[in-house]
């Protein structure tokens, strides 16, 4: 599917879906609990829908409608009756790798192309250390994996530089070991994730003790109980709309979203201050007004999420914009440096990619054909900078846009984006 945007003015108001991140927390810790959990306000998307299809495989019986209702399986997950195919959903993969190690029987795990080119190895060694079986089927760490419990607790270190999935996966599945467990962990990026993840756990009244992001010590033999809980709007996906309205000088007010929650990409609200927008907490709205631009530094080691995004948002910035410390973002649906250097390119920006990031000086872009890799941020973030150029842009594999964000298009069409599929 192909996406077709022309230069745009926004206003309006537009009402953010819910997170993808708080969404698969909650259907993995309502597939484990005791009772019946209800999720109001789920996001429904290809990656979240991956993680209910995980959690059914579990044993868990999910009905997916307006609300999501789970009953448990109170601790003790059964073992698949086939093979579990995650699709595109990395976040799924991981988090069900530690649901899967407190099973007694053999789960195997699958996923797309680029979910199988993800790298898993530190969280395979995790849970082998404390009891489980664990192995990928081509001996590089990557999907396929295979994956026996049960989890019995012990010691283990955990290398975080790759992504904070393997600790949210081992935090989330400790608890119902049968002993305890002491995680050491270095070089751990995307603290905010965690902190998401230890939000819940806190909630659930998990008892642990940790020394910052350096040492875990659970607890085994607790349990998760039933919940009833709203997901937050996604600070993620409200990106693109803040972005937008930056780089085309528009006025727009975002609805659903709280700005004291753990997501670590609220702060693109002060990065985009500090380049010159008007931004504004009204409640659980957000207004922008986009204004002139300037570029600075950010570290976005806690929030990789935000480079495509932003990389579009320097190019129409006065002066140098770094993104930098965040080499992870190569590992993600893919390559988002190399990506996102090489489609901008394409529409005339002055961009360099570094080893860990990049690094753009303002310029004026032009409408191109570009491609979207089959990865729904680099998708929408090319949209976001079409809105912005004369003329016509058209972006290849825009289906990916249904992984996080089904109603992108319509959201964006409904503050005015001219914005066709074609």
């Amino acid at each position: 599917m192909d996406l077709v945007i022309e230069k745009s003015k926004l206003a309006g108001r537009a009402l953010i879906p819910a997170s993808k991140s708080h969404t698969i927390r909650a259907v993995a810790i309502g597939s484990l609990a005791e009772g019946i959990s209800s999720v109001r306000n789920p996001l429904s998307s290809a990656d979240t829908l991956a993680a209910v299809e995980a959690g059914r495989a579990f044993g868990a019986d999910i009905r997916a409608g307006d609300d999501w209702v789970i009953t448990g399986v109170g601790g003790k997950p059964a073992a698949p009756d086939n093979v579990v195919d995650v699709g595109n959903s990395g976040t799924t993969l991981y988090i069900a790798m530690g649901m899967a190690a407190l099973v007694d029987g053999w789960t195997v795990f699958t996923g797309d192309h680029q979910t199988r080119s993800r790298p898993a190895g530190p969280l395979l060694d995790a849970l082998k250390n404390l009891g489980a079986e664990a192995f990928s089927t081509k001996g590089d760490g990557r999907p396929p994996l295979v994956i026996r419990g049960r989890l019995k607790g012990g010691k283990t270190a955990l290398d975080g530089s790759q992504t904070s999935q393997y600790l949210t996966s081992l935090l989330i599945s400790c608890p119902l070991a049968k002993g305890d467990t002491e995680i050491a962990v270095t070089n751990q990026i995307e603290r905010p994730f965690v902190e998401m993840t230890l939000g819940w756990l806190g909630d659930q009244g998990i008892r642990l003790r940790r020394q910052g992001f350096d040492l875990f010590q659970i607890p085994g033999g607790q349990s998760y109980r039933a919940f009833e809980k709203q997901a937050p709007g996604d600070w993620s996906s409200a990106a693109f709309f803040l972005c937008a309205a930056s780089i085309t000088g528009s006025e727009l007010t975002l609805a659903g979203l709280d700005a004291n929650d753990t997501q670590g990409d609220k702060a693109i609200m002060d990065m985009l201050r500090q380049m010159g927008a008007q931004v504004e907490v009204r409640g659980d709205e957000v207004a922008i007004r986009g204004n002139g631009l300037h570029g600075a530094e950010f570290d976005l080691n806690a929030t990789p999420d935000a480079l495509p995004a932003m990389a579009v948002t320097a190019c129409f910035a006065e002066g140098t914009t770094r993104l930098i410390n965040v080499g992870q973002a190569r590992l993600k649906e893919t390559d988002r440096i190399r990506v996102m250097r090489e489609e901008l390119t394409k529409m005339g920006a002055n961009i360099t990619e570094l080893p860990d990031g990049l690094e753009i000086t303002g310029s004026k872009l032009h409408a191109a054909d570009v491609c979207g890799w089959s990865d729904h941020r680099v998708v929408m973030s090319l949209a976001v900078a079409g809105l912005a150029c004369d003329g016509e842009t058209r972006i290849t594999t825009a289906e990916a846009v249904s992984v996080t964000f089904p109603s992108f298009v319509g959201l964006m069409r409904g503050v005015g984006a001219r914005m066709e599929v074609g």
